[in-house]
């Protein structure tokens, strides 16, 4: 199995990379069939996202923080970790910003799409969901759209759901809501398209975050999930993001 290897800066991730190419070798990004990451969930993301155009399986080893979409790091027998790996394949939503100075900016999120406030401001949101308005008016810190692999992250530190890997759904989550302050958000379809409309952009300023690109002084963001572009995570035995997810369901 050709391996190409990817290692975040953080000095752990670095060295590891290092010793791993000495033992394996490296097949280079375009030769290569699976990609190794090294480094925490951040990197793994990037990882993800640089598979876009080219999908190959990346297989995350735990270099950083948080590592919970990443396998324990071992350097010994990876090759044979790499050949039982088990796959779950992921899509990623889209975002399309458009700014208050008519700029349009798209990019690709596989955890979510999140909105803030940029000031102490309270932010004020018109909601649509396939074109209709369900929300004319929302006074939050923000709100976001989580994919079932994002909905364990920053959608499950705002009290959103926790959506199983193999859900057909999307989480739509209010961050810190003013009013309607008992709205808890809502659960849409995977095919759903969202649009979030800023009500005074310029007095209650928003950016808009697709995981960690961020795009800011919006007007208005669309979301929806990319239905052309499938990405492949491996995981060892055991220890797959399916498993992950559910047993987050049931810590306290």
């Amino acid at each position: 199995m050709r391996i190409h290897f990817t290692a975040s800066p953080r000095p752990e991730a670095q060295a590891a990379l290092r010793r791993l190419r000495h033992t394996y070798g490296e097949a280079g990004e375009a030769n290569a069939d699976v990609v190794v990451a090294l480094g925490g969930d951040g990197h793994m993301l990037d990882a993800l996202k640089g598979r876009m155009s080219e999908p190959k399986p990346v297989y995350g080893m735990h270099r950083g923080t948080v590592g919970f979409l990443l396998n324990e790091f071992k350097e010994e027998n990876l090759p044979e970790r790499l050949a039982r790996a088990e796959s779950v394949r992921l899509r990623p939503l889209v975002m399309r910003a458009r700014t208050v100075g008519g700029e349009a900016h798209e990019r690709r999120a596989i955890n979510e799409v999140s909105l803030l406030r940029q000031t102490a401001q309270t932010a004020r949101l018109r909601i649509l969901i396939d074109g209709a308005e369900r929300m004319s008016e929302l006074s939050c810190d923000g709100a976001m759209v989580a994919t079932p692999a994002g909905s364990t992250a920053y959608n499950l530190s705002a009290h959103g759901p926790i959506l199983p890997i193999g859900a057909r759904l999307l989480a739509l989550t209010p961050i810190s809501a003013f009013r309607p302050r008992r709205w808890r958000g809502a659960l849409l379809p995977q095919t759903a398209r969202v649009r979030f409309e800023i009500q005074e952009p310029t007095r209650r300023p928003v950016s808009a975050s697709a995981d960690s690109a961020e795009v800011r002084d919006v007007e208005s963001v669309e979301v929806h999930e990319d239905g052309d572009v499938s990405l492949t995570m491996l995981f060892d035995p055991g220890h797959a993001l399916d498993e992950r997810v559910l047993r987050e369901q049931f810590s306290v």
